[in-house]
């Protein structure tokens, strides 16, 4: 039987629709040019849909021209330090304080300059920039005389580069770090002037606390009526489904927790009909779980040594019943080095190192919700019982079963 034609366009549409959803998710800023320009021109085609889909659900602004697509993504927990941004190399390391206030700080040179800029021109305006007595008082003081002050410098312009902010003209950043050349860069003023995700301009916030700074910076109007707490609280429920690996019931306040019983079928399915994203419910909260494994900057299991060790704590800390001690954990990993450590590069062998390697696993398992971070180590959230593999279970001779690994919310 011939399916009819609107049935085929009615699809067709539906999935441009959730394509372009999903390219801003991952992607909040796209060009009309580059890797991304064919998922920038599915936005541009179902531009109104999606305005009107993200600022009833999420409350984030979607803003397309000829040129850019932005979509200034707020996020539902404000103080969620889990997700550092990265340079875009392979061996990116997160964001530290510093290359963060040397981002804010290259933004501001780049804002106020011209159309194109040399590497240690922006490290000049940096550096002159750096002396305000505040950044001073704060313990911020840039010179860039040091290797690892131009690294810094040159992880924040390769950020820039992978936005789109800035394009390459000539030169290299590892010869500036070497102090053998600089590089010449176009400003794209379109994207930079773009690149701001606050409802109320950073200089016109005053308050002391960095909590209430970044609540003022996103604060909407007053919320004086009970449907407008409604909507705040859908949108706020909305972002994190989206955003956050596992929304769990015991973070969110009593007024939340009461929307989101009474409401949960109603956002889940939007969410689900928007992005394919198929919603996971468990007796402790919601995860939106991707079956394309592609909406996520943290994945698990990875694959490396350092994915491997990471899948390893996880299942010894599933099956902790509590927090444990990162000295535990550094212990725990000597031990598996001498089980696994074929299998391992060489220097996670070298001893020393087990540190590290455990602070790298816990911030991967931090991000994804797995385990939450205590004064000396970490402890189980419920998402994370799905690693707790018990020993295998022999039921006859010759036969070995595997038990069942439990998800969050079974016993």
């Amino acid at each position: 039987m011939t399916t009819p034609l609107a049935e085929v366009l009615d699809g067709q549409h539906a999935a441009e629709l959730r394509k372009a959803a999903r390219a801003l998710l991952k992607r909040p800023l796209l060009l009309s040019h580059g890797r991304y320009a064919e998922e920038f021109r599915l936005v541009r085609r179902h531009a109104a849909e999606l305005r009107e889909w993200f600022d009833r659900n999420t409350g984030w602004p979607l803003h397309v021209d000829a040129e850019t697509a932005r979509l200034r993504k707020i996020p539902g927990v404000l103080d969620d330090a889990t997700h550092p941004a990265c340079e875009a190399t392979r061996a990116a390391t997160p964001f530290t304080r510093r290359r963060y206030v040397l981002l804010c700080l290259a933004l501001a040179a780049l804002e106020r300059g011209e159309s194109q800029i040399a590497l240690g021109r922006l490290a000049d305006q940096v550096v002159l920039d750096a002396t305000d007595p505040r950044l001073v008082a704060a313990g911020i003081q840039f010179t860039l005389d040091r290797r690892d002050e131009r690294l810094d410098l040159a992880a924040v312009v390769r950020l820039l580069l992978s936005l789109g902010v800035l394009r390459r003209v000539a030169g290299d950043e590892d010869a500036y770090v070497n102090g053998a050349g600089d590089v010449l860069y176009d400003v794209e003023r379109r994207v930079l002037a773009g690149l701001l995700a606050t409802r109320r301009g950073p200089s016109t916030v005053h308050a002391e606390s960095l909590d209430y700074r970044l609540a003022q910076l996103v604060a909407e109007t007053a919320l004086d009526s009970d449907e407008l707490r409604f909507r705040a609280m859908r949108q706020t429920l909305t972002r994190r489904l989206l955003d956050d690996p596992v929304l769990y019931y015991d973070e969110l306040s009593d007024a939340e927790l009461s929307y989101l019983t009474r409401q949960r079928g109603f956002l889940t399915t939007r969410v689900a009909d928007l992005t394919g994203l198929v919603p996971e419910i468990r007796a402790e909260g919601i995860a939106m779980v991707d079956a394309d494994d592609d909406l996520t900057d943290v994945r698990m299991p990875e694959q490396g040594t350092q994915g491997h060790i990471t899948l390893l704590l996880a299942e010894y800390l599933a099956r902790a019943g509590g927090p444990v001690t990162a000295d535990r954990l550094a212990q725990r990993v000597r031990e598996l080095a001498a089980e696994h450590g074929g299998f391992w590069a060489k220097s996670a062998r070298d001893a020393g190192t087990e540190t590290e390697l455990v602070e790298q696993a816990v911030a991967r398992l931090a991000a994804l919700g797995l385990v939450s971070r205590t004064a000396d180590g970490a402890a189980p959230r419920p998402a994370l019982a799905r690693y707790a593999v018990g020993e295998p279970v022999v039921h006859e001779p010759g036969t070995v079963r595997m038990p069942t690994q439990r998800k969050a919310g079974q016993a």
